[in-house]
């Protein structure tokens, strides 16, 4: 057999990429399921301890979760203070359920396959 390795990498880039999305679903779904979005709300930005006190939740696994939402592009991250943000835009999105821009019911669906 003759193996293409071109194609083999572009094959396992995309592989790579979906294990990436899926990923980030999930933890987009933690962040709603545990109201992280919704404690960020009306903030000029918190710490991942400040986000942690807040929802009581543990510091470490905020502080990794906050920057997986901001390398995905969920929330912005201010290197100086060392402080994440939930834009408006994205938090009337993931958190406001009469919005018609509201998209974390499916995330919410997307768990239930992640189960079977």
């Amino acid at each position: 057999m003759v193996v293409d390795e071109t194609k083999l990498n572009e094959f396992i880039g995309k592989v790579v990429n979906e294990w990436g999305a899926a990923e980030g679903a999930l933890i987009t779904f933690i962040g709603d399921k545990l109201g992280l979005f919704k404690a960020m709300i009306g903030t000029a930005g918190v710490t991942s301890d400040e986000l942690a006190k807040k929802t009581g939740t543990h510091p470490r696994i905020i502080k990794e979760w906050l920057a997986a939402q901001a390398a995905g592009g969920y929330v912005t991250y201010d290197h100086l203070k060392d402080t994440y943000t939930l834009p408006e835009e994205h938090a009337m999105a993931l958190t406001d359920e009469n919005s018609p821009a509201y998209v974390a019911g499916f995330y919410q669906s997307l768990v239930i396959l992640f189960k079977y």
